[in-house]
């Protein structure tokens, strides 16, 4: 249990900030106004919080201003949704298959899909499993800088070097899979799928989207399926199934077209100061996407998208475009502790 300097990833940008350790955990304190405690890297870790009133008397007691928290958050590990705690908590909404078999799952997928993995296979791309060497490195290089927008917004990833890129892959090594797709010698897709026990993971999920005609991300998904039957893990996850009050977008139909279904898990919330018991009473702990409604979010995202293609129109007019893209990845370090835990970066491209 002690203070301890971390590195972790930030829209595509590494940060050290202070940690606390408890046992085989770091907390991290996130938040300006309102700081909220999470455990770093919680959904790709193995094990739960094993005793959170601990760490949240831990928490109170911290004399570092770094690590002083007015919420301590946790959730429950998928399969388990039912609340161990009498703590108050929200639900995390979860995209998870549960993987009866692959037949399962293919027999249970929307007509386009199977014909969109087929189409895949009929077009020329194939998939393995490959080993994290030098090659793949270079390969994962060529893919980062296929587009610098996604899901309209700058992709914080386009540009790296190859020593940023091995950065951002080094978690997990020991525990991972990249499942590839390739159209002849090209790798046009990536997944790399982290372990957790009866549970796999997406990490990263990145088809190449000038060969979104080829669905490499539908073939990709198939691959990860039979994997995980293979080895005998029961559930996949993707991230979230909705995130907040944000709904209805393509990311969200492609995966339920891919078989994925919401699992509602309950993420807990324990109050470290009365400013965090008022908020939490308030649901100022949501943040925005947990509060605005769905149809803000979703003009705002839109405002986002266009202005992103207008800069992107913009650079690509000028004899600086390469410039301009480093203008725009620019990233500071947030204020305080205001970071994301996860050094994740996925894109789909709906098929």
């Amino acid at each position: 249990m002690t203070v301890e300097k971390i590195e972790i990833s930030a829209k595509g940008q590494w940060f050290h900030v202070p940690a606390l350790r408890i046992g085989s955990k770091h907390i991290i304190v996130r938040g300006k106004w309102l700081k909220i405690a999470i455990v770093h890297d919680e959904e790709w870790l193995e094990t739960e919080v094993e005793d959170p009133q601990y760490c949240a008397s831990r928490l109170k007691n911290e004399t570092s201003h770094d690590l002083r928290a007015d919420i301590f958050s946790f959730t429950q590990k998928i399969p388990a949704t039912r609340p161990k705690y009498e703590y108050a908590y929200e639900w995390d909404s979860v995209a998870v298959v549960e993987i009866e078999s692959f037949k399962h799952w293919w027999e249970n997928l929307p007509q386009e899909t199977r014909k969109n993995v087929r189409r895949a296979e009929k077009r020329g791309v194939s998939t393995k499993i490959r080993a994290f060497d030098q090659n793949l490195l270079q390969d994962l290089l060529v893919l980062n800088n296929d587009s610098p927008v996604r899901q309209g917004k700058v992709f914080t990833h386009y540009g790296k070097t190859l020593e940023q890129v091995a950065k951002d892959q080094r978690d997990f090594l020991d525990r991972s899979d990249y499942i590839c797709a390739y159209h002849d010698e090209e790798l046009i897709g990536v997944i790399k799928l982290v372990y957790r026990g009866d549970v796999a993971s997406i990490l990263t999920f990145l088809p190449k989207a000038s060969h979104n005609d080829k669905r490499p991300a539908n073939a990709m998904i198939a691959k990860a399926v039979e994997l995980c039957e293979q080895k005998g893990i029961r559930y996949l996850t993707y991230g979230m199934f909705n995130y907040g009050n944000k709904k209805d977008t393509p990311l969200r139909e492609f995966k339920i077209r891919n078989g994925f279904q919401e699992v509602l898990a309950p993420r807990f919330y324990i109050p470290l100061t009365y400013r965090g018991a008022l908020a939490i009473k308030l649901g100022l702990h949501r943040g925005l996407i947990g509060m605005l409604p769905h149809s803000v979010i979703t003009f705002l995202v839109a405002v986002r998208a266009k202005w992103y293609g207008l800069r992107m129109s913009r650079c690509s007019s000028t004899s600086e475009r390469s410039t301009c893209n480093r203008q725009m990845e620019r990233s500071s370090p947030p204020a305080g502790s205001n970071l994301s835990s996860s050094s994740n970066y996925s894109s789909a491209n709906p098929s």
